[in-house]
């Protein structure tokens, strides 16, 4: 044994071997010396994207080397059961091919950051519960979280394990024809492209097992509102905060960008840490091109306690 952890945070969507987390290059110091001297002293709001998972093996929609895709949006899924025979059929294939996920250093450097009181909260776009694995408590999973799985019609919850041994008992066979099939590529969201289109016209949709209505996966999808209360539990969170950091996120979704602009609005300190250019980067005072997982690291080693005021004085910035 390794002594790591089996990942128990989320629902198996990781599809590669966790990458690590590479060390910050020399040329990225000195903007991370800046960021922490924007940072210390200031309690953050904290908002994460899918940038962030990429080291615990989870692919990206938007970073670099990502393959092109086009999500299927709620209007699509509820308007049509083929279509949701063809999102389920694909997403049971991701959900069995898929392992599970562990966290890496960046979501343990949130949870540093949180437990020494530093962040009034976590914001984050991701489904994949990976931050709470990590241990950080007050997280607005702002699309939802993938291990559970509602009915519209009746409005129950059920786990996506207990769907998956439902799919698996109504679908005799199907996993292993997809297996001798392939899978072409994976999403984040376990959707797997598989090109035989008779393997999905056999597969079976299952049903809720309370009131027989319609499965969806419990995030939210292209072309769905974020829940109010989410959307302003995270408003607060960046009000009560001195400073918004961002991390692995592209921002190309509203659903994130407008907490940016709030920010930025408010006069308080944006800072971005992102591979690739974001649309929020006329909005921040700084944007620095990193490995999220490293620069996160390197800054909860580096930010000083609040009682330190702004010195700088103790860590390992020299």
């Amino acid at each position: 044994m390794d002594g790591r952890r089996p990942g128990i945070g989320t629902t198996g969507l990781a599809s590669a071997a966790p990458a690590g987390t590479a060390p910050l290059d020399v040329e990225d110091l000195p903007l991370m010396r800046r960021a922490a001297a924007l940072l210390g002293g200031k309690r953050l709001a904290v908002l994460t994207g899918a940038g962030l998972s990429t080291d615990s093996g989870i692919p990206d929609y938007r970073g670099p080397g990502a393959a092109p895709r086009k999500p299927m949006t709620y209007q699509e899924f509820v308007g049509s059961a083929d279509n949701r025979r063809r999102y389920w059929a694909r997403n049971h294939i991701g959900w069995s091919k898929l392992r599970h996920a562990d966290p890496n250093a960046g979501h343990f450097a949130v949870a540093r950051l949180e437990g020494r009181g530093l962040m009034t909260g976590l914001i984050t776009q991701n489904v994949d519960r990976l931050h709470e694995d990590a241990g950080s408590m007050n997280v607005v999973d702002l699309h939802g979280r993938y291990d559970r799985v509602l009915c519209l019609d009746g409005g129950h919850g059920f786990s996506r394990k207990l769907l998956g041994g439902i799919l698996e008992e109504i679908n005799p066979g199907f996993l292993e024809a997809a297996e001798a099939e392939g899978v072409i590529e994976m999403a984040p969201d376990a959707d797997a492209v598989v090109e035989d289109p008779e393997l999905i016209r056999r597969f079976v949709v299952a049903v809720c097992p309370v009131c027989g209505g319609v499965l969806k996966p419990d995030f939210v999808y292209f072309g769905e509102n974020v829940p109010r209360d989410r959307v302003e539990r995270a408003y607060a969170m960046v009000d009560d905060a001195g400073a918004l950091l961002v991390a692995g996120s592209s921002l190309t979704v509203m659903s994130g960008l407008r907490f940016v602009r709030h920010a930025a609005k408010a006069g308080k300190t944006v800072v971005i840490i992102n591979r690739g250019a974001t649309r929020g980067d006329s909005f921040a005072e700084l944007k620095i091109d990193a490995g999220t997982s490293a620069a996160l690291s390197w800054l909860a080693d580096e930010l000083p306690d609040l009682d330190s005021g702004d010195s700088l004085s103790g860590g390992r910035i020299g």
